[in-house]
């Protein structure tokens, strides 16, 4: 086929991702300084065979529509013009092969590009107005590792068989282990069954709801109120004067946690849990206006993660390593 058309007047103009591309750029732009690092040590007078600001931008549209692998993001990325044109290919440019994709992507990993890029994106939204940067909600879920019940053996290696056989025996992550995926855990809350597991945590501004921080730690029963504290304190330290608060769920109405926010001055708008006890937080903070306008605010967070496990990547991950999982959180 021939055309004298650029490849920008095949996209539409009022087209969702425009924007979107727009302020990824500016972001990616600010990161040439650390591109420049990652590359400094291997540099033969060229660029890597992926650049990127691609890879970057590819990574992104495999979140944006669900793309399970990355077989089928060169797949579809062979022949979509809008993908061609966010990652920042002409018509006629060669797609990569998966497996340099694959290994590309590891080393943004392994230099935290993506969560740098992250940190560029909230300082944009800062600069807009788009932040309060002292009103917040955490939440946090779980995520379903890479690796199945048949990985999960003893680490002292005296399973009879392969683990294929594991029904009706004691097991425990200080006893057992997966051979797949050691950083995963074997975990339930609540009604659901045990699986290998890692938990997801995200700070979220109430202004906009817009996620301030992210992280991944092992499931285990402290992670969420750990994670929360360690987020909230990044907050602080960001803002040191400011009238911060902090909203939560009901399982994190506890007195240590509630000690531990106002230990560093952040107001605890957690949800009141008087089910048969007497409630952590204080009457005079759940009778304040601004109590209230958490309590609404704080279901904002919990659209990121219902849009991140149904459209983006987390509900089941295909990546091994906490490492890595965080990444794919960011």
């Amino acid at each position: 086929m021939f055309t004298v058309k650029r490849l920008e007047e095949f996209i539409p103009a009022n087209h969702p991702l425009r924007p979107v591309r727009e302020m990824v750029n500016d972001a990616l732009r600010r990161l040439d300084g650390l591109f420049e690092r990652m590359y400094a040590p291997n540099d033969k007078g060229g660029r890597p065979s992926i650049a990127p600001e691609k890879l970057a931008r590819a990574m992104l549209l495999q979140v944006f529509y669900s793309i399970r692998s990355e077989r089928q993001l060169m797949e579809q990325v062979q022949y979509k013009l809008l993908f061609r044109w966010f990652i920042g290919l002409s018509m006629d440019d060669a797609v990569w092969v998966p497996t340099v994709f694959s290994k590309s992507r590891e080393r943004l990993i392994e230099h935290d590009v993506v969560v740098a890029l992250f940190n560029e994106i909230v300082e944009m939204a800062d600069a807009k107005g788009w932040l309060s940067g002292e009103h917040f909600s955490v939440d946090g879920t779980l995520i379903q590792a890479w690796a199945g019940h048949k990985s999960f053996v003893r680490k002292d290696g005296d399973d009879n068989g392969d683990g294929t056989d594991f029904r009706g025996t004691s097991r425990s992550n200080e006893t057992h282990a997966s051979t797949t995926d050691p950083h995963a855990r074997l975990y339930r809350k609540g009604k659901t069954a045990s699986e290998l597991r890692y938990m997801g945590h995200t700070l979220a501004d109430n202004r906009h709801g817009l996620i301030a921080n992210a992280r991944v730690t092992h499931a285990d029963g402290h992670a969420e109120r750990e994670a929360a504290k360690a987020m909230i304190g990044d907050a602080r330290q960001a803002n040191p004067d400011g009238a911060l608060t902090l909203g939560a769920d009901k399982g994190d109405d506890a007195a240590e946690f509630v000690e531990a926010l106002k230990e560093i001055g952040v107001a605890p708008h957690i949800a009141q849990n008087t089910s048969n006890r007497r409630s952590a937080v204080p009457d005079e903070v759940a009778a304040r206006v601004g109590y209230a306008i958490s309590q609404t605010k704080r279901k904002l967070i919990e659209q990121g993660f219902g849009w991140a496990k149904l459209i983006g990547t987390i509900g089941q991950v295909i990546v091994r390593g906490l490492e890595k999982v965080d990444q794919v959180l960011w």
